[in-house]
């Protein structure tokens, strides 16, 4: 059984499909209405709830998209709808605000929206953006009325000191009592797909390795961004499922004398502060990682052992020579995380394994380093092309260099060619042009609804060039000349 608390009361659900989204739940079991379907894979925000987590003895409340979120993952949770803040009667300063400002048009979206600047509104968290155009990049309106729900945004702001019933002393002792507890086995039998599915919710690392050793083949789920998918839009029958929300030990983030271990549960919005001062690029780019709802749901660990082509945390990581440590009942074993992509589809993890953490490794101060993301939209869009690069320059001349992209080939990769025409070299603009002439022979990308196959070279060359130019500050000049 799950056990989570909603309006300020514990909720115990036994026997529920491990595969049922919280927005299904939600609207076909509860007639929660409020919550909206209108993407089912975590892009238009309009089945935005908000889920309050037990954080050093306070409710830190964040906005997931309910579309792709499954039940088990409110395990120890309080969960938050629209239902749940207010009333005609009484309502939260977020939905005097938009009643206020006229910003609900066909009231469709409106709900989300309302959600998204609940939890802003809740949490002074400061992981958590505060310009009101980021905090709800991933809430879409159709009826294009921004300008109301804009204004609304920018009137009502956070205020710790204001006191409400959220996050108070009763929901605190909930959680309390919950927080540590399994949720045992989920069992559930599918006549429609004359199947019978399990879920797991662990909550230490060693009844992970048990599970993962008595069902080798189970899908492992973190923050669900992307498998979520696999039920909502592929349609796939997940026959055992485990959840790693609550494994504490997989949360953590550490100084240790090999860099920044990171643990495969972290979250990119708990991720952010942390990449953000290890360098401003990295920062940047995470923000642009989706929108905030998939932020407070996806996990550095879960981009890694997906292994997709284009998924934008792997060539920042691989570009700064990351390594990666798996866990198992058998223990540990650790690899340099670019030796953990194989194929496409196929990554270096035993039956029986999961990703346990990854290790970064400082910037030394003599690293030229630069990450960029190519995206058709600027906010909440997959990368046609991402691009990280770690060139160590000394006395003019290139020591070494990483460089690793995305979505040039069926796997993150290093641009070995490239790399070899820099090392050694002047750092010149003649020896830029020349790597990037001997990329062609590291890449042969493939034209889709994102990019075409010449357009991802170019980029990816022309992005080594901007690198180049950057650093050695002679962007500017470059522009007055071609200027001129």
């Amino acid at each position: 059984m799950i056990r989570f608390v909603m309006d300020g009361r514990l909720r115990t659900l036994e026997n529920c499909d491990p595969t049922q989204t919280v927005l299904e739940w939600l609207r076909e079991e509860e007639n929660r209405t409020g919550t909206k379907e209108g993407c089912a894979e975590g892009d238009c925000g309009a089945c935005t709830v908000a889920l309050g987590d037990l954080v050093d003895g306070k409710v830190r409340y964040r906005a997931i998209n309910a579309c792709i979120v499954f039940l088990p993952m409110l395990h120890g949770r309080e969960l938050v709808t629209v239902e749940s803040i207010g009333s005609s009667k009484a309502m939260h300063p977020v939905q005097q605000a938009m009643v206020d400002n006229h910003g609900s048009q066909c009231g469709f979206c409106t709900p989300g929206f309302i959600m998204s600047l609940f939890a802003r509104y809740q949490d002074s968290d400061a992981a958590l953006p505060s310009s009101a155009n980021t905090v709800l990049a991933g809430n879409l309106c159709r009826c294009t009325g921004y300008g109301p729900i804009q204004q609304s945004a920018e009137e009502v702001v956070p205020d710790p000191s204001i006191q409400n019933r959220f996050g108070g002393p009763d929901t605190i002792k909930l959680l309390q009592k919950i927080a540590d507890e399994p949720a045992g086995e989920l069992r559930f039998s599918d006549a429609a797909f004359q199947t019978e599915r399990l879920g797991y919710v662990p909550v230490t690392e060693a009844s992970l390795a048990d599970l993962l050793t008595a069902h080798p083949d189970a899908t492992v789920v973190a923050g669900a961004t992307d498998v979520g998918l696999w039920v909502t839009k592929a349609l796939k029958n997940l026959e055992t499922v485990i959840f790693l929300g609550n494994i504490n030990s997989l949360q953590t983030v550490d100084e240790t004398d090999a860099g920044l271990k990171i643990g495969a549960g972290v979250k990119y919005s708990d991720a952010l502060s942390v990449l953000s001062a290890l360098h401003t690029d990295i920062g940047a780019l995470l923000t642009r990682l989706g929108s905030v709802q998939v932020r407070n749901s996806g996990t550095i660990g879960g981009n890694i052992a997906n292994g997709s082509p284009i998924g934008d945390t792997p060539p920042i990581l691989i570009a700064l020579d990351a390594t990666l440590t798996l866990g198992s009942a058998n223990g540990e074993r650790s690899l340099a995380l670019e030796d953990f992509f194989i194929d496409y589809g196929k990554q270096d993890l035993r039956p029986g394994e999961y990703v346990k953490s990854v290790t970064v490794p400082p910037i030394t101060s003599d690293v030229v380093f630069r990450t960029y993301k190519i995206s058709k939209r600027f906010d909440q869009d997959i990368s046609a092309v991402c691009a990280a690069f770690a060139i160590k320059v000394s006395g003019g001349i290139v020591q070494s260099a990483r460089i690793a992209f995305g979505g040039m080939a069926p796997t993150p990769k290093r641009a070995a060619a490239c790399e070899m025409a820099l090392s050694g070299k002047p750092w010149t603009l003649e020896t830029v042009e020349q790597a990037c002439a001997e990329m062609a022979k590291d890449y042969t990308p493939i034209t889709d609804m994102r990019a075409s196959a010449d357009y991802r070279l170019k980029v990816a060359q022309n992005l080594l060039k901007k690198a180049f130019l950057e650093a050695t500050g002679k962007t500017r000049t470059r522009i007055l000349e071609a200027q001129a």
